[in-house]
C-alpha cells in the first residue's frame, strides 16, 4: 500500500480519485473528457508506485501531476501550477507561459 505524507504530517493511503478530483478542478470548462482524467490519474499512480517507495509526500504527488497535465491541456496546467506552486503575480504566470512556449518551439 502506498501512503501519502500530508503537510500536517498525517499519513493516509494514496487515493487516485483525489488526484482526478484535483485535476478536474483545473480542467473545469476545458474540452477534456472523463476518460482522459482517469488515464492521467492512473499514470500518476503508476509513476509514483514505480519509484518503489512505501510513502510519498503530498508535494511529490503534485509534481507527478504537472507533466502529464501539461501534455493534456496547457490552460489546465497553468491553473494547477498556479495553485500548486503558489504563483504570487503576473510574473509567475509569464514565466510559466514562457516555459511552455520554449518547449513548443523545441518540439517543432
Amino acid at each position: 500500500m502506498l501512503l501519502v505524507t500530508k503537510r500536517s504530517g498525517n499519513l493516509e493511503p494514496f487515493n487516485r480519485q483525489k488526484v482526478i478530483d484535483g485535476v478536474r478542478k483545473a480542467c473545469q470548462g476545458r474540452p477534456i473528457d472523463e476518460g482522459a482524467l482517469k488515464q492521467l490519474g492512473q499514470q500518476v499512480e503508476e509513476d509514483l508506485r514505480s519509484q518503489g517507495l512505501a510513502q510519498v509526500k503530498s508535494e511529490d504527488i503534485g509534481k507527478a501531476i504537472l507533466k502529464p497535465l501539461r501534455e493534456l491541456d496547457e490552460v489546465a496546467y497553468l491553473r494547477f501550477a498556479s495553485v500548486y506552486q503558489n504563483f504570487s503575480g503576473l510574473a509567475d504566470f509569464q514565466n510559466a507561459i514562457d516555459d511552455l512556449k520554449r518547449d513548443q518551439a523545441a518540439n517543432k
